[in-house]
């Protein structure tokens, strides 16, 4: 396996203008080069609002199979531009038989449930264990994620298995005000377009970037992020990407949120408050985050498929094709990552 990590690059800074020159990415804002990058270093390139990209580079980074993606610049995605499409087209073929079979839909769909439901129960037994003063105060929700996993092993149609997944998200945020412990901070249910709060403009903005990433896995392994089991279709939602998400929501972004919060790497400043309610994040606090989010790509954990651990940022690429080999009929069933 392939350990290198290839790393997107993030511009934020507005009215940037990035170009190619010769076989580096130069980035330059008011006429000055900020930054120089040789495109072999990077796996894609995210731009926020308006950022200007030369038409050499769009053609440079489509030649070479690298994302291109666009976010306004509150960090609501837009669009990401891909090269030709990849994949073996007995693949796709496979896919969109998948989602016609009721009994294969539904077996893919619990898998994903599964592993989003698992991984909630697993951020709140951790919280569980370091809370020392009240180490009982999560058993109730722990319990009752316990009761809707059981749920979902057994549902035999897609509703009743939404119906679990629900019911445990609304179970898992209602409690997850109390694994917060700054009290600028607080987590009053999960809201957005638009996140009314800073703990849910932080939540949304660590989603649409790991969306981005699990999409770019899914094209990666030949399989079209669009055509999905669990989330239902629509012109231009990138349903598959929503499924294998869900299991690095937990673990991955909401721990990474309530790290950033409760190590005080963020402040109410870095937030903006805007008329009528919503709330953004601020280009400083956007800098910090989209850094955190780097680094904990780097971290390294353990596959039960490997011998050695792999880095956060492989992990979707892994499970990607461990869904193309069951697609394929290679593997009996989908087995969602759980951080041990």
């Amino acid at each position: 396996m392939n350990r290198v990590l290839l790393n997107t690059l993030y511009v934020q800074a507005q009215g940037a203008y990035l170009r190619l020159d010769h076989e580096t990415l130069k980035v330059e804002l008011e006429r000055e080069t900020r930054l120089q990058v040789p495109l072999h270093h990077l796996g894609g390139v995210a731009v926020f609002g308006n950022v200007l990209v030369s038409p050499f580079l769009v053609h440079k980074l489509s030649e070479e199979g690298k994302d291109l993606v666009y976010f306004t610049e509150n960090g609501r995605f837009r669009a990401r531009m891909l090269s030709t499409t990849s994949g073996n087209v007995l693949l796709r073929i496979a896919q969109h038989d998948a989602l016609k079979d009721v009994a294969a839909r539904l077996e893919l769909a619990r898998g994903f449930v599964l592993g989003k439901i698992r991984n909630a129960r697993h951020v709140l037994l951790r919280a569980r264990r370091e809370d020392a003063e009240q180490p009982g105060n999560l058993d109730d929700a722990i319990n009752e994620l316990a009761r809707l996993i059981s749920n979902a092993e057994t549902a035999q149609d897609i509703d009743v298995l939404r119906g679990a997944e629900g019911m445990a998200a609304a179970c898992y945020f209602r409690n997850f005000d109390s694994l917060i412990s700054v009290s600028e901070f607080t987590f009053d249910g999960r809201n957005r377009r638009p996140p009314r709060d800073p703990t849910n403009a932080l939540l949304s903005f660590i989603y649409a970037l790991l969306t981005n990433d699990v999409a770019s896995a899914l094209e990666g392994a030949g399989l079209d992020p669009q055509v999905g089991y669990l989330h239902a279709l629509r012109p231009g939602r990138m349903a598959l990407a929503l499924d294998l998400m869900e299991e690095f929501r937990p673990w991955f972004a909401d721990r990474l949120v309530l790290t950033l919060i409760n190590r005080k790497q963020l402040s109410l400043d870095d937030f903006e408050f805007k008329p009528g309610g919503s709330v953004h994040l601020a280009e400083p606090g956007r800098k910090k985050v989209l850094v955190a989010y780097q680094q904990r790509k780097q971290d390294e954990l353990a596959h039960p498929l490997y011998k050695q651990k792999v880095p956060i940022g492989l992990l979707w690429h892994v499970q990607a094709r461990l869904l193309a080999r069951v697609l394929r009929g290679d593997l009996e069933r989908y087995v969602a990552y759980s951080p041990r």
